[in-house]
């Protein structure tokens, strides 16, 4: 499956390119900092990546060269963000929808997880107000 195609490439010179490249980091950002991060999104790409019809057990290498690219490109994102909200100094929701404006299909993904967000905050609130008046009597 594809840990032949991907492992194989943690191995090639392609898989350095984040790393050597400055891959998205901030100039202040230290590798500690960098490195801090890895770990957080191993255990739900591992399952992604079998989802996607890879090996159900993904070479650790692959997962880590995945979650490298994973946390580049939410670095570099969130960066752009800022820049964009800088004049505001505020950055929101709107700043990463107008990031993503042009590519169709991460727009209308950030749409729906952000009214899906809404729905949750209303369902919790109404749950919360249910529990109050049953306390009460």
């Amino acid at each position: 499956m594809s840990n032949s195609v991907a492992g194989g490439a943690s191995g090639s010179g392609n898989a350095k390119v984040g790393k050597e490249g400055g891959g998205g980091k901030a100039p202040g950002q230290s590798e500690n900092t960098f490195k801090r991060k890895r770990g957080t999104f191993s255990k739900d790409l591992r399952l992604m990546m079998y989802g996607f019809g890879d090996d159900p057990d993904p070479l650790p290498e692959t997962v880590q060269l995945v979650e490298d690219i994973l946390l580049d490109y939410i670095t570099e994102m969130i960066h752009k963000a800022q820049e964009v909200a800088s004049k505001r100094g505020k950055l929101t929701t709107e700043d990463i929808m107008f990031l993503v404006r042009k590519d169709s299909r991460k727009f209308a993904r950030v749409k729906e997880l952000l009214a899906m967000n809404e729905e949750l905050k209303k369902a919790r609130k109404a749950f919360e107000v249910d529990e109050e008046k049953l306390a009460n009597e």
